[in-house]
C-alpha cells in the first residue's frame, strides 16, 4: 500500500537500491516467518452477478461492515475505503474487485490456517448480510471482462491502461484472476538465491497441484489453469522464469539491476498516482522523469516499483511464491505448507535443490508453458509433472515434521499436505475434477460452480 512520501528519503545511487533488499536476511530462524495471501471473487448469492464497489450492497459497503464490526481500520483513497488494516494483516481489493486477505506474518500453518477461517468466518457474517458469497477459482468462471467491475484505485487505471500494449492477456490478469500466495524469509543471500531457485523451479509444480481454472464465460476454456496460461502473455518485461536467478552471481544486486529496468507503472504524490507508465526507474535516478522534471525517487518509491513485478518468484525483503489458482479453504493452508515444508528446513531445501538443479532455462519453461495445459502430466526431462510433484511432496512432508510444531491436539504441520498428496497420487487436478463434474451431474452448467467451490 502507497503511504505519503514526505518521510522517505531521497535515494542517492544504486547502492540505496541494493541496501533495501539487504534488509532482508534473518540469520536467527526462530524470527522466520510464514505469510499467506488469497484472492477470492464477491457474487450476489441470488443472481450470481459480481459485486461492483458502490451501491449499499457493494464492495465499499462491506469493507465498511468489516471495519464497524469487527475494528479492522480504514484506509482510503479520496473519500473511498479501498483496504483494510488489522496489525500486521489487511484487506485489500484486486482491480476486478477480487477480495483479498493479506494475512499477517505467523509462525506456524496452524496459526496460518486459523487465521483464514476468522476471516472466511468474518465474511460469511457482514458479508451474508449483504447477500455476498465468495468464490475460491483461479479464473472467473462466467463473467466477461465487459461484466466485471472496476475498482476506484488510481494505480489501476494506469495499470488497465498500459496493459493493453504490452500483452494479450494482461487486463484478464487483473479482472478475473485469484491466486494464493506464501510469502518466506531467508538467513542471508546465499540463502535467499537457493530458496530463489528452488521456488521458481518448482513454481509450475504448484501450479499443477492447484490448477482450478478450467471456465471461463460459462464454457471450458481448454485449459486446467487459465490463470497460469495468462502469466505467459502478460507483460513480458516484469514476469516470467528469471534464467538470471540460476546464473553464477545471483544476489541482493543482481534483483535490483533487474529491477532498475523494468518499466514503471506509477510515483505517488500528495494521494494521487502519477502514470508513468513504459518510462525506465534508471532514468527516475537520473532526474529525468518526463512526469516529474529533476525530481529523484525515495525509498518509497522504489518499495512500490518492487510490487509492480510479476514474475514467478518475487523478492522483496522476503521471497513470494506466485504460481499457484485459489481454491478452497484446505488448499488455501496448504499452500504455505508445500513451500514452508520445502522451504524452512535444511535437508529438506538441499533435498529439493538436488531434484531441480540439472535443470536448464529451456526445461523450466517448457514445464511452465505446458503445465496450464496438462497439469499433472506435462513432461519434464523424462518425467511427468507429477513425478516430481509426488517426489516434491515427499520432501515437503519430512521438511513439515522435522519442524515438529504441533497444534493443541498434538497433531503436527504434516496434516496440511494431505490433500495435495491426493491430487498427486491419482495425478488428477482439481482442474479435471470440476470439469468431470461440469460433463455429468452439472449437465454443462457452468453456474453449478458457484455451489462447488463457495466458501
Amino acid at each position: 500500500m502507497a503511504e505519503a512520501k514526505q518521510n522517505s528519503p531521497v535515494l542517492t545511487g544504486f547502492r540505496d537500491l541494493v541496501a533495501h533488499l539487504e534488509k532482508g536476511p534473518k540469520p536467527d530462524r526462530a524470527t522466520w516467518r510464514i505469510g499467506t495471501e488469497h484472492e477470492k471473487f464477491a457474487f450476489y448469492k441470488d443472481s450470481l452477478e459480481p459485486v461492483p464497489y458502490e451501491g449499499e450492497r457493494g464492495i465499499g459497503a462491506l469493507l465498511n461492515g468489516l471495519a464497524d464490526a469487527y475494528g479492522w481500520e480504514r484506509v482510503k483513497e479520496g473519500e473511498n475505503t479501498i483496504a483494510l488494516k488489522q496489525g500486521m494483516a489487511s484487506i485489500t481489493l484486486e482491480p476486478g474487485g477480487q477480495f483479498e486477505l493479506s494475512g499477517a506474518p505467523l509462525e506456524h500453518l496452524h496459526q496460518t490456517c486459523s487465521e483464514t477461517g476468522a476471516h472466511l468466518a468474518q465474511l460469511r457474517d457482514v458479508a451474508g448480510k449483504l447477500g455476498i458469497a465468495f468464490l475460491g477459482m483461479g479464473f472467473s468462471p462466467i463473467w466477461s471482462l465487459e461484466e466485471t467491475p472496476i475498482m476506484p484505485k488510481g494505480r489501476y487505471k494506469i495499470m488497465r491502461d498500459y496493459m493493453a500494449k504490452v500483452g494479450r492477456l494482461g487486463r484478464q490478469m487483473m479482472f478475473r484472476s485469484c491466486t494464493v500466495q506464501t510469502n518466506l524469509d531467508f538467513a542471508s543471500e546465499a540463502d535467499m538465491v537457493k530458496k530463489f531457485r528452488v521456488g521458481l523451479a518448482l513454481q509450475p509444480i504448484a501450479t499443477a497441484l492447484f490448477a482450478a481454472s478450467p471456465f471461463a464465460e460459462g464454457r471450458l476454456n481448454g485449459f486446467l489453469s487459465y490463470r497460469g496460461h495468462i502469466w505467459s502473455d502478460t507483460d513480458p518485461d516484469r514476469t516470467g522464469m528469471l534464467p538470471f536467478v540460476f546464473e553464477d552471481g545471483m544476489g541482493f544486486e543482481r534483483y535490483a539491476k533487474y529491477a532498475l529496468e523494468v518499466p514503471m507503472y506509477f510515483v505517488y504524490r500528495d494521494g494521487k498516482y502519477i502514470d508513468c507508465s513504459g518510462q525506465s526507474f534508471r532514468s527516475f535516478m537520473d532526474g529525468k522523469m518526463p512526469v516529474l522534471p529533476g525530481e529523484r525517487p525515495t525509498a518509497q518509491d522504489w518499495e512500490d516499483h518492487l510490487t509492480t513485478i510479476f514474475p514467478e518468484v518475487r523478492l522483496k525483503t522476503y521471497l513470494e511464491m506466485r504460481g499457484a489458482d485459489s481454491g478452497p479453504w484446505s488448499r488455501l493452508c496448504a499452500l504455505p505448507a508445500f513451500w514452508a515444508g520445502l522451504m524452512y528446513d535444511d535437508a529438506a531445501l538441499e533435498a529439493a535443490w538436488s531434484l531441480v538443479k540439472s535443470w536448464t532455462a529451456e526445461d523450466r519453461e517448457s514445464l511452465r508453458r505446458a503445465v496450464p495445459f496438462l497439469g499433472l502430466r506435462a513432461p519434464i526431462r523424462g518425467n511427468s509433472a507429477r513425478d516430481i510433484a509426488q517426489a516434491t511432496l515427499a520432501i515437503a512432508r519430512q521438511g513439515l515434521k522435522s519442524r515438529g510444531i504441533t497444534d493443541s491436539s498434538g497433531q503436527d504441520e504434516t496434516h496440511f499436505l494431505t490433500e495435495l498428496d491426493d491430487i498427486a497420487s491419482t495425478g488428477v487436478t482439481p482442474a479435471e475434477r470440476l470439469i468431470e463434474r461440469y460433463k455429468t451431474e452439472w449437465g454443462g452448467d457452468v453456474r453449478r460452480v458457484f455451489e462447488a467451490c463457495a466458501y
